[in-house]
């Protein structure tokens, strides 16, 4: 657990050192955030605020869990007789996740430096920025599913990601591993654009995947003090999970600089996340999700995620059918706007809507385990 705790500190303390520094950085480049000019109003104040401060808790992410790692390598292996059966070298799960955490950032950070010179609100098409995303869920979709490695040294047959579908364990049917690799690429595409279309208020997508990652940080914590250890489980009791430290310190780096980055990005926002930043936020947050064996725990997890995205996806189908509109604009926060509502009252509200889906996650998965345990 302390090297989740140095881990969580070093991101805060780094993205809230380095952020406004960005800030002035990004400033001073004119890399400002065009605003759409048929958004709300009330927006064009914002225009000019510095954006991709995505790069910045890409960077803390990073590094915080680098010094995670050294954290473990300084622990003993045995305290007052107890052998702590943990990997302390970097391992296929977190050069999975590290590896779509960034790559994702980086089909962002192309939007992002598009909409800036072009001084415009659209960068890349919604057809790039999907094929973009598909590559790289692609490509570690099928490190995930098919690459075992080893863990310090030691060759074992378990993959980042299995072919069953799961909820707090694999619980089938066999997807195949070619069709565990479209699951995730499915998954990236639609948490990445959900996080995405959630970045709409100043902090609304900062604070609603800082709650996810502790969310993935408890599992993952959970599973590694019930950890198989590479065995064969001999009770249901035991989660046969690849690297479950790994999880909770990749999770708990995520959370600790959302945390930090936050300060900034709360109203009035100083920097924004921009693509970059919600782009590799949600593919990190599908990634934890396959690589924790809680797939269909995601939607719950993302509770707000989903919403945000069945709003868009409900008032397009309506538009297109009967020519009307269900929501004054959408995503739906946008609605709230136009209706009225301040924009810290949408952003403290819709943060207790994530908190429920991610309490009522968390619930069904220590449910689970007490079910099982009684």
């Amino acid at each position: 657990m302390r090297a989740v705790i140095v881990a969580a500190f070093v991101a805060f303390a780094l993205t809230m050192a380095l952020t406004p520094l960005a800030a002035k950085l990004f400033r001073r480049l004119k890399a400002g955030q065009p605003i759409r000019t048929d958004g709300p109003q009330t927006h064009l104040a914002k225009a000019g605020t510095p954006t991709m401060g995505g790069v910045v808790f890409i960077f803390t992410t990073v590094l915080a869990y680098i010094c995670g790692h050294l954290v473990l390598m300084a622990l003993p292996e045995r305290v007052n007789g107890v052998t702590f059966n943990r990997p302390t070298g970097f391992t296929a799960t977190g050069i999975v996740l590290i590896g779509l955490f960034v790559a994702c950032g980086f089909v962002g950070f192309i939007d992002d430096w598009l909409k800036i010179r072009r001084k415009h609100s659209g960068g890349i098409s919604g057809r790039a920025k999907v094929v973009g995303l598909s590559i790289a869920a692609t490509i570690f979709g099928i490190l995930a599913v098919y690459y075992t490695g080893s863990i310090d040294s030691k060759e074992i047959s378990e993959t980042v990601a299995t072919p069953y579908l799961s909820f707090t364990s694999d619980i089938g049917p066999n997807l195949t591993k070619v069709g565990m690799v479209l699951l995730i690429v499915l998954l990236v595409n639609a948490t990445a654009n959900g996080v995405n279309l959630t970045d709409g208020l100043d902090g609304l997508a900062t604070g609603a995947s800082m709650m996810a990652f502790l969310a993935f940080m408890i599992i993952g914590f959970w599973e590694y003090r019930h950890w198989c250890g590479g065995a064969q489980p001999a009770d249901n009791l035991c989660y046969d999970v690849r690297d479950p430290l790994e999880l909770a310190l990749i999770a708990g780096a995520a959370a600790g600089a959302m945390f930090g980055f936050l300060w900034w990005n709360t109203s009035p926002a100083q920097i924004f996340m921009g693509d970059s930043g919600s782009l590799s936020l949600g593919a990190l947050i599908a990634g934890l999700a396959f690589a924790s064996k809680t797939i269909l725990l995601l939607p719950i997890i993302g509770a707000l995620f989903v919403i945000t995205t069945a709003s868009v996806m409900i008032q397009v189908t309506s538009f297109k059918l009967t020519g009307r509109r269900v929501f004054r604009m959408s995503p739906i926060q946008h609605h709230f706007e136009l209706a009225g509502w301040s924009e810290v009252t949408i952003v403290v509200r819709f943060w207790i809507i994530a908190g429920i889906g991610v309490a009522i996650a968390l619930g069904f998965f220590f449910a689970d385990f007490l079910r099982i345990a009684g």
